[in-house]
């Protein structure tokens, strides 16, 4: 069976949707550690909560090199196969996605291209855009910019503000990671410079 490493700062709340789908057997893989870089990380008590590996690796004042290394032998004492970026706010170093090449996850709340980095429900807002949305792609060594994986639209609402636009796109986002996690399991797909084909 497949093991997932799972990596965040924060609340987890697609950790928890990625875990519920573990659990009720539609993914097939488990978790095998939840990292998180900040030790007051709520996701870690949720992990905790679920009696899954959870382990604080707290990040701050440490070279980013030094910190990249720490997390790859953590990953690698777990067995970890595929990485899971769930609202881990660090950039990640060249040296360690190369450790994992197409083996790490992430999720962004717009459809990249568009607004990359951080705001980017604000930055869909400030520029008008009438659909929104959110984007699972490979990460590689450019910010925001690996192959996609799958992407699901949003529309954006007249009265919109920021949290009630980030609270639809967050409902996609759990919903796109585990049908992304699943795919890229199964190994259907191929990867051609920028794009994800599937077979």
């Amino acid at each position: 069976m497949k093991r997932l490493g799972i990596l965040l700062s924060g609340r987890g709340s697609n950790f928890e949707a990625i875990a519920d789908n573990v659990a009720a057997g539609s993914i097939d893989a488990q978790i095998a550690v939840v990292i998180a870089n900040r030790a007051e990380a709520r996701g870690l008590d949720v992990a905790r909560q679920r009696g899954l590996n959870a382990v604080a690796i707290p990040s701050k004042g440490l070279d980013r090199e030094v910190y990249d290394r720490m997390l790859v032998e953590e990953l690698r004492r777990n067995d970890v196969d595929l990485v899971c970026l769930a609202g881990f706010m660090r950039l990640l170093s060249a040296s360690f996605i190369r450790e994992f090449p197409n083996r790490i996850l992430n999720v962004h709340p717009s459809l990249l291209p568009a607004f990359p980095g951080l705001d980017a429900q604000h930055q869909a807002l400030a520029h008008g855009v009438k659909i929104a949305g959110c984007t699972v792609h490979f990460v590689d060594e450019e910010l925001d910019a690996g192959p996609i994986l799958i992407q699901a639209a949003v529309p954006v609402l007249n009265d919109d503000t920021v949290e009630a636009l980030s609270a639809r796109i967050l409902r996609e986002e759990h919903r796109i990671y585990s049908e992304a996690i699943r795919l890229v399991l199964a190994g259907a797909y191929c990867v051609g410079g920028r794009r994800v084909t599937f077979c």
